[in-house]
Order: structure tokens, then C-alpha cells, then sequence
């Protein structure tokens, strides 16, 4: 009782002791199936591993004394054998920092089995991260094992090599792919109560346009901006995402509960999606496909609104940016129409007017060109006309009112 008593006091006014030191999201990449050779893009993975090690980096939003690793098998139709595991500090490269290599565990063993559909969550591991620090974390398969639970777009290398090599201070490889397989999260835990924002979109958010390697994507952004407030955020963008159909990962409305709603401590999500499910039908990504109507995508956003006032958590809307002469000279180069944009205009009135987002921001008056306002600023465009780059990526997470993030 004594014990008990004193372990109280140490705890600040205000806080219980169950939230003075909990886990909580500080990376994520959204999980996506694989696709087949008939798709638009290539997978730019291996279709299978065997006898290799996966390098891959990530950098974190908030920091503590120990992290753990999430790795998924949500798409595998067979078990996911992991050989062995180890986290470090990331150094320049595929290097590590020295003196903070750890193996990783699962129930105290150095191998784990994760069975189809599932994620698997380490054990604790005593290394300590400081907020924005990059961790590398390195995964041996020794099974043929089939690579069908990706995160296509991770704008950050990863390195692959043969055999068992987790632990080695520098891959010495030129077998590397953008793209994320089976890691999902990385979680700390931290010493004082924090909460997460949650950022839900599609390939502006995940970064298309940024500069690999670089941590430019505007949630990167957003999060050096929240670090200091002892906020994490965590990326939920999907490149190709859409709010009703699947494909490159599956709808918003499908995997809201799995990427926003069951995150540690979540208190708000700031949803910008839409502008695939406009311009998607009738491209080289859906050929058959039928664009839905403003009803049907305002719909959904009803549903993503409903569902997280239910569990306490703030939605903020964002308009839907400028994209006149997206993708020209490429085989989607339809992606634009006069159509598809008076639709954009039709769902970012309502976004702006409703009032059922709890906020709204208005990147669309944030990235328009004065001159031409359907097109992107030539200074935040990437050069595709469709994502913004660094420059603008930057003025996104510049444009978010910080408080306004939790103020319901």
C-alpha cells in the first residue's frame, strides 16, 4: 500500500498513473496489398524474399527511453516467418550508429511467426530516441516467403542483402527499393501524457513529389512543428488511396478503424482525400471505372465523421488542391478534365460550408496559382502538376492552425 501510495505522488496533478508513461504511435506507413503485372505501376519489390535481410529506415515524431516495432502480414495468405530482428539508431546510408545495435524480440525470442492478416508487436527494446531521430530496422526472412503486405510509396531506401545479416553496421548492397515490407509502426513510450494526429490521404500526404530520403512529405513537416508539444504524428497516406475504392490499398472507409481510430491516444484526424476517386475512372489505373457523385464522396465523409466523434476523436477536413494538367506526357494523362474539376470545386465548397468537419484547412486557397487557380503555384509544384514539392509541402504543414487540431 505504501509502495502504492508514493508511486501515486510521483505522478504530476492532474495525470493518472496509468497515462504518466504509456505507448504511443510515433511512425506509421499504412499497409497495402500487392498487385498483379496488369496494374499501372510496378510493385518495385521482389515478389518473394529468401535468406535475405531488409534494411529500412523511418524517422520517428516523438522520442522516449524504449520503442517497439509493429510489422504486419495483413495481405499474406500464409504465415510470415521472422528469422531475427534488430533496431539501431540509422547512421548515413544502410549504415547504424555504433554501440546502438539491439535485437529485437517477441515474448523473449529472437523469432516470431505472425499469422495471415495479422500484425506482430515486439517486445520492448531499451533504446533510447530522441524526437525526429531516424531508426533502422532491420528484418531476416530465411523462409521463401511471398512479399504481399507493402507500403508501395515509402520515399525513403531500403536495403536488401543475403543471409543473415541484422546485425551488421553497413549493408553492402546496390539492391534497394523505395518501397516498405511488413513494417508498419514504430511506437515509444513516452514519459509524460501525449496525444496523436492522425493524417489520412492519399499520395500528397505520402509524399509523392518530396525528395527521397529527406523526410520532406508535409506530415514530416507537421511533425517537427507538433514535436515540441509532445504530439506524435503519424502518416496514414496511401499513394493512389481513394475514399470509396480500393486498389492501391483499400478504401479510407475500410481501413479508417486500422489506421486513424486504433492508434494510442488519437485525438484528431486531418482527412485530405477525394481527388483520386474524381480523376481515377476512366484512366489506365480504372478504365471501367464510374465516377462517383458529389452525394456519394459526401457520404463518406459523413461516415469517417461519424465514426470518429464516436470515439472522442476531432476530424479536420482539407480542401482538395489545384491539379490542371496533372500527369501530361504520361499514360494518365486524362487524369485531369474540366469535369473532374468542377467536381473538386463542388467537394471543397462543402468541406469549406458544412460545418461537420470540426475544422477545415483550405489548401486548395493555400496551393492555387492567383493567375491560373486551377493549376498549382509553379514554386510548390513538383513538376507533375498533381503533388506539391518540398517548397510546398512545407507551406502545408505551415498552414495548419495548431490549435485548432484539438479544439473540440
Amino acid at each position: 500500500m505504501a509502495v502504492a501510495l508514493a508511486a501515486s505522488l510521483a505522478v504530476p496533478a492532474g495525470v493518472n498513473a496509468a497515462e504518466a508513461s504509456a505507448w504511443i504511435g510515433s511512425w506509421a506507413a499504412s499497409p497495402q496489398p500487392t498487385w498483379g503485372p496488369d496494374f499501372a505501376f510496378p510493385t518495385n519489390i521482389p515478389a518473394t524474399l529468401q535468406n535475405q535481410t531488409l534494411r529500412q529506415v523511418a524517422r520517428i515524431s516523438l522520442g522516449g527511453q524504449r520503442i517497439r516495432i509493429v510489422f504486419s502480414n495483413e495481405y499474406g495468405k500464409q504465415p510470415l516467418r521472422i528469422g531475427a530482428a534488430h533496431v539501431a539508431l540509422a547512421g548515413t546510408g544502410s549504415a547504424t550508429k555504433p554501440g546502438t545495435d539491439r535485437p529485437i524480440t517477441f515474448g523473449g525470442k529472437t523469432s516470431a511467426i505472425v499469422p495471415p492478416g495479422a500484425p506482430l508487436v515486439s517486445d520492448p527494446v531499451d533504446l533510447a530516441v530522441t524526437p525526429l531521430a531516424s531508426v533502422a530496422v532491420s528484418l531476416f526472412l530465411p523462409d521463401q516467403t511471398q512479399a504481399s503486405t507493402f507500403h508501395w510509396d515509402g520515399r525513403q531506401t531500403a536495403y536488401l542483402v543475403p543471409g543473415n545479416q541484422v546485425a551488421a553496421p553497413r549493408l553492402q548492397t546496390d539492391n534497394s527499393t523505395g518501397a516498405r515490407i511488413f513494417l508498419s509502426g514504430i511506437q515509444v513510450e513516452t514519459p509524460t501524457p501525449a496525444k496523436t494526429v492522425v493524417v489520412l490521404g492519399d499520395s500528397t500526404t505520402d509524399g509523392n513529389g518530396a525528395t527521397v530520403d529527406a523526410n520532406t512529405r508535409w506530415p514530416d513537416f507537421l511533425a517537427a512543428r507538433l514535436a515540441p508539444k509532445n504530439v506524435a504524428v503519424l502518416n496514414a497516406g496511401i499513394s493512389g488511396a481513394r475514399l470509396l475504392g480500393d486498389r492501391m490499398g483499400v478504401n479510407a472507409l475500410a481501413r479508417f478503424d486500422r489506421d486513424v481510430l486504433s492508434q494510442p491516444r488519437v485525438k484528431s484526424v486531418v482527412v485530405l482525400l477525394g481527388i483520386n476517386d474524381i480523376s481515377w475512372p476512366g484512366t489506365a489505373f480504372d478504365p471501367q471505372g464510374i465516377r462517383p457523385s458529389a452525394d456519394a464522396l459526401i457520404a463518406g465523409y459523413r461516415q469517417l465523421i461519424a465514426r470518429a466523434h464516436s470515439r472522442g476523436v476531432q476530424v479536420v477536413g482539407a480542401t482538395l488542391t489545384p491539379f490542371e494538367g496533372a500527369l501530361a506526357g504520361t499514360p494518365l494523362d486524362n487524369y485531369y478534365h474540366a469535369d473532374k474539376d468542377r467536381l473538386r470545386q463542388q467537394i471543397n465548397a462543402w468541406i469549406r460550408r458544412s460545418g461537420e468537419f470540426d475544422t477545415v484547412i483550405d489548401f486548395d486557397a493555400l496551393a492555387r496559382d492567383p493567375a491560373h487557380p486551377a493549376r498549382l503555384k509553379p514554386e510548390f509544384d513538383s513538376g507533375d502538376h498533381l503533388h506539391p514539392g518540398d517548397r510546398g509541402n512545407q507551406a502545408m504543414a505551415d498552414a495548419v492552425d495548431l490549435d485548432a487540431l484539438f479544439a473540440r
